[in-house]
């Protein structure tokens, strides 16, 4: 327990997954919570002179207890092995390898596909609030800042999953937004301009951030700089898909407040089985189109070019039936590639989905194509912009089993002939009899030794034996 009780010093606000053999177990407090929210039996064990409570679960159904866990408003550290048990006498290194929040999650099943998980920061100043909305899942970062009025209405508006703030403005955070929000708390060194600004520029690898339009955003990067190290600070240290940050320019939209939304019933309706406009307008077929829809519904524009730039391509589908079925032929293949695009990035991607993506990218260029050679020049424009990245789709139709499973562990991921080595472990397990035949052979011919043979025991393995 020394090793539990010295990791669980450093999550002391997160329930602590510990990975003993094959399970994921939890203790004391920990335990009580996790046998309650996923209803699975608490039991208890001696611990010197006393015991302690004691629930777990195989960790390979970890993908199924952990969004519940989530959803019921837990942080979640992750305590893996380190080493292989087998391999040491001591006890085995363990240490958490992710911690998952409520904003803070690539975990598919904790997601909603059809809409962002944004995690917020704020920065609370005398004059202004700064705040940065920062979604791992696919990239996403903006920043800006203005006054509570405002920033309430950002809130709204991009309905973050978890909002972070100094510790000593809990009660302010409170008075200004509600308790609606699932919060959690830093120290105040986190919120420090020249820090925020020193983060953002060795993450983004330049050495200003004019080229972003948020140079004079000083709340609003303080907010940004939170955000960030908050990332890092729940082991989330593979985050190079994250490359750009935007400004959220005040005047580009018309701005709702929490009351404008729920009244509309444009996303939930306080009634039950009700329909809101969003079930009514999204007909996406893909959750990227879906996510899109939702942020365009709460983000309505007010710049009239951009207005008709929209409406210019939809009255280009509506009017040529042909092209339409053509395109959404073409985009239903592409899925959700901006959530795998982040899954490549954090390192966290399996066989299976590289499959996808090659899928998706491969579709990109028939798309690309047809909005080229269309008349109409929002479509040609956005055609220009399409990268299929053909180099990355054929190195994965190349070097990628078509029949790859969703476990790597379980092997037959790369092809046949990719790699000679492996070509050759993998003749080894399946004809394994023949390998041994021909090292005898090759032996035999080396030594001049015809009674040679190739013998095995569990004491010494295999050896070669030779007679008189």
């Amino acid at each position: 327990m020394k090793q539990y009780n010295s990791i669980k010093a450093k999550y002391p606000d997160a329930l602590l997954l510990f990975r003993v053999g094959d399970f994921y177990e939890t203790f004391g407090a920990d335990a009580i919570k996790t046998s309650e929210i996923l209803g699975i039996v608490l039991t208890a064990r001696n611990n010197g002179a006393s015991k302690i409570e004691l629930a777990g679960f195989p960790h390979h159904a970890l993908d199924t207890y952990l969004p519940k866990l989530v959803r019921a408003g837990q942080r979640v550290a992750i305590c893996d092995q380190l080493e292989d048990p087998s391999k040491t006498k001591k006890i085995v290194k363990r240490g958490v390898t992710e911690l998952v929040t409520p904003g803070v999650s690539l975990n598919d099943q904790v997601l909603d596909h059809r809409s962002n998980n944004f995690l917020a920061a704020l920065h609370f100043t005398k004059k202004n609030i700064g705040v940065a909305f920062l979604d791992i899942s696919t990239g996403e970062f903006l920043t800006t800042q203005g006054s509570a009025e405002y920033i309430d209405k950002l809130l709204q508006s991009f309905a973050p999953t978890e909002v972070i703030f100094q510790r000593q403005f809990r009660q302010k955070f409170e008075e200004l937004f509600g308790t609606s929000f699932y919060t959690f708390m830093l120290e105040d060194w986190v919120f420090n301009e020249d820090y925020a600004r020193e983060k953002l520029l060795a993450h983004f690898g330049t050495a200003s951030l004019k080229g972003f339009g948020v140079e004079d955003l000083h709340e609003g990067i303080v907010a940004a700089g939170a955000a960030l190290q908050y990332l890092y600070d729940t082991a989330h240290n593979d985050i190079g898909h994250i490359t750009k940050i935007n400004r959220i320019e005040e005047d580009k939209y018309v701005w709702l407040d929490r009351f404008t939304i729920r009244n509309l019933e444009l996303l939930y309706s306080p009634n039950e089985n009700a329909t809101t406009l969003l079930d009514i307008l999204d007909k996406t077929i893909t959750p990227m189109g879906s996510r899109m829809m939702r942020r365009w519904l709460t983000l309505p524009l007010k710049n009239i070019t951009e207005i008709n730039r929209r409406l210019g391509i939809v009255d280009f589908f509506l009017h040529n039936e042909e092209q339409r079925e053509n395109f959404r032929q073409h985009i239903k293949e592409i899925g959700d590639l901006e959530r795998i695009l982040s899954k490549v990035a954090t390192q966290r991607v399996n066989p299976r989905e590289l499959l996808q993506l090659k899928n998706a990218l491969q579709a990109i260029e028939p798309i690309k194509l047809a909005a080229q050679n269309s008349d109409n020049e929002y479509l040609q424009i956005i055609g220009e912009k399409l990268n299929p990245c053909n180099w990355l789709s054929d190195k994965i139709e190349n070097e990628i089993n078509p029949e790859a499973p969703v476990n790597l562990l379980k092997g037959n991921v790369i092809k046949q002939g990719v790699n000679e080595e492996l070509d050759e472990l993998r003749q080894i397990i399946t004809s394994g009899k023949d390998a041994l035949i021909e090292v005898q052979q090759r032996e035999i011919e080396k030594t001049g030794i015809p009674s040679l043979k190739i013998g095995y025991n569990n004491v010494f393995g295999y050896y070669i034996e030779v007679r008189n």
